[in-house]
């Protein structure tokens, strides 16, 4: 395992200053002897016969590089009960929950759903996860918010899923995987924008997947390295994607959060987008506004991992070119090796931009009551 940026979290406990929102926590079955629980009994043989797309020691599935061997996890993050870390949830709560002041956690599960061929066992996968994330995450502590896992390579199956988890109200989104078959603007995932739009979900796109198209244009990275600096290259291809399919205005109430996909970008973007709209605008006269006005209204990101300037102020810049200071949220990313510490990033920005990026934006974007402080 590679070892943590920031160590323990107990040091945390008496350092942070405010309570915060932490929009990026990942959490992990035990075990498939769990999974069977909740897997629909019709699948058991599948699983154990056929099994899933991925390799079976992995409990989180990106691309297959030599750091996923460790699961690529914080080494200090691994609980004396043997399981993965994440994956213990008395440990996580005292970990994280207990030693700092979160005020809620958004529980993103990197599982093996969205990953299969077979789109009906991908579907089972889904229903079965998300019914053991509710029982036994959900309903063991109120600060905690769940991200409906989704079979998104099948429009219908994903939608049904969708509207069978939105009644609960602890499941505040929907979440994808960037490494899709197509760009996200496409067709195919439609059913899946309308159905959480119809519930009033946002999408989450959490860097990862495991399809066969690689994050860059040219192929697949040689290095580890390569792949975590290329993850930002997805994301900007889909939200190109998604603003040249006219997807943001065919659903004018769909929300988009970008997790894990950095931030440092965008306004270079936007800058593009808007002046190519200028010139090619014929090509595509379903945009009836400027991108950047789109991404503004609809897509948030989240901090983890940013681009961490030698210089504070050049991040403070990025966040000014945004033209808004409601398009960040924090996340910690825990229990992964890069975790951010609430109280060492962001540190130099203004109070008040801080308290949004930390607290109050995640608020607004997901409607969370305010809890005592």
């Amino acid at each position: 395992m590679l070892e943590v940026k920031d160590r323990p979290a107990r040091a945390a406990r008496t350092k942070a200053r405010q309570p915060f929102i932490d929009c990026d926590i990942h959490n992990y079955i035990q075990s498939d002897a769990v999974l069977m629980g909740y897997l629909d009994p019709r699948w058991h043989n599948h699983h154990r016969t056929y099994g899933h797309r991925s390799n079976p020691v992995l409990a989180f599935h990106g691309a297959p590089y030599p750091r996923l061997a460790g699961v690529g996890k914080r080494k200090d993050a691994a609980p004396p009960s043997g399981l993965t870390a994440g994956a213990d949830f008395g440990f996580f709560r005292a970990q994280h929950l207990e030693a700092l002041p979160v005020e809620y956690g958004i529980l993103n599960c990197l599982s093996r759903v969205g990953d299969q061929l077979n789109s009906a066992y991908d579907a089972a996968l889904a229903r079965a996860m998300n019914d053991w994330q509710s029982a036994e995450w959900l309903a063991a502590d109120d600060r905690l918010r769940g991200s409906i896992l989704v079979p998104y390579e099948d429009g219908d199956l994903a939608a049904e899923e969708i509207r069978r988890m939105a009644d609960d109200k602890r499941c505040i989104q929907v979440l994808m995987k960037p490494r899709t078959r197509e760009p996200m603007g496409r067709k195919r995932y439609w059913k899946i924008y309308e159905a959480a739009e119809a519930c009033g979900l946002p999408i989450a796109v959490h860097f990862g997947g495991y399809s066969q198209n690689p994050i860059t244009s040219s192929g697949w990275p040689s290095f580890y390295f390569e792949d975590h600096t290329n993850m930002c290259q997805v994301f900007q291809s889909h939200l190109i994607s998604l603003v040249c399919e006219g997807v943001f205005e065919r659903f004018p109430g769909l929300r988009l959060v970008c997790v894990e996909g950095g931030f440092a970008w965008l306004p270079a973007l936007m800058w593009r987008m808007d002046k190519h709209l200028k010139r090619l605008a014929d090509e595509v006269p379903h945009v009836t506004r400027r991108p950047s006005d789109l991404v503004r209204a609809h897509v948030r990101f989240t901090t983890q991992p940013m681009e961490e300037a030698p210089d504070p102020r050049h991040i403070l810049q990025v966040i000014e070119h945004f033209e808004s200071d409601e398009m960040l949220m924090f996340a910690t990313d825990y229990p992964h090796w890069d975790y951010d510490n609430p109280d060492r990033v962001l540190e130099k920005l203004p109070e008040p931009l801080r308290r949004k990026i930390f607290v109050e934006n995640a608020r607004a974007f997901y409607g969370l009551s305010p809890r005592e402080e």
